[in-house]
């Protein structure tokens, strides 16, 4: 079954608010397609979001943490992106509670191209969403990743994100303790 593809009108209402159940249906549909199972904690855990940027099929996610513990500082998150979906570009700093997250990418279902430090792959191998280009992106090094890949950050404070392939994605991410404090977002326009 090929992906669906979908318009922003989908997940919007007539005064622009984001419509978080259409978009869980969009996820539970390519769960569907991928054969990915969805147990209970995900079905009640799993949260959407469009980064504010109300572009939501270009720059949006569905995720849920597994697990995030502080005082031994392991973090386990599942990352869901429908096709062509952007992560914004961020970053994670220190805070109080701990580092800087350090991360790595899992794909287990579609491809991602994950984009960090570095220098620029030119061509880029996928269209960088339009909401994005003034002000929201600043690292262009680009690494495709297939199902059974894995990729890190170059160091725990570089600047990120990642766009699904033609088929959406299913990425699990293992990390160090993520403090929603040190997430900073490059596009100051982002937000969760």
């Amino acid at each position: 079954m090929p992906a669906k593809t979908y318009t922003n009108a989908e997940f919007y209402d007539a005064e622009g608010k984001f419509q978080g159940d259409k978009a869980k249906q969009a996820y539970w549909d390519m769960f569907a397609r991928f054969g990915y199972p969805v147990p209970q904690t995900l079905q009640k855990g799993m949260w959407v979001l469009d980064f504010g940027m109300k572009d939501f099929v270009r720059c949006g996610m569905a995720g849920i943490f597994w697990y995030n513990d502080q005082v031994n500082s392991y973090f386990g998150h599942e990352i869901f992106l429908l096709p062509g979906q952007m992560i914004a570009e961020h970053a994670h700093q220190a805070t109080s509670k701990g580092k800087a997250k350090m991360e790595a990418w899992h794909v287990r279902h579609g491809m991602i191209y994950t984009f960090g430090e570095g220098e620029e792959t030119k061509p880029c191998p996928v269209k960088l969403p339009d909401s994005q280009l003034d002000g929201g992106i600043s690292v262009k090094n680009c690494t495709p990743l297939q199902p059974g890949e894995v990729a890190s950050l170059q160091r725990a404070t570089a600047r990120h994100f990642m766009i699904a392939g033609p088929e959406g994605a299913v990425v699990t991410e293992y990390g160090t303790f993520h403090d929603m404090d040190g997430l900073v977002f490059t596009n100051p326009k982002a937000k969760l």
